[in-house]
């Protein structure tokens, strides 16, 4: 459930929006227009979750139909010194 509170409402009931977001998402506004997102940490922590890795995106079942386009090599390999 969304709840809506101005910023003004904020201030004056921090409490009702902490227990508003136990529910979902507050959203407060500022002269009208939504301006900042009040969520639960516990929501904040799913919806951030771990960063996944190229390596670990790559592993993912059906990975091997993704084309990964790269874009054209430029460097150039020179003889090498061996000495």
């Amino acid at each position: 459930m969304i709840t809506t509170l101005s910023g003004r409402e904020l201030n004056q009931d921090l409490g009702r929006a902490k227990r508003a977001a136990k529910d979902g998402p507050v959203i407060i506004t500022d002269r009208g227009r939504p301006a900042h997102v009040l969520l639960s940490f516990d929501e904040y922590k799913r919806l951030t979750g771990k960063a996944r890795s190229l390596g670990d995106m790559l592993a993912t079942l059906g990975a091997g139909d993704l084309d990964l386009p790269l874009p054209p090599r430029t460097e150039r390999a020179g003889p090498a010194d061996l000495s």
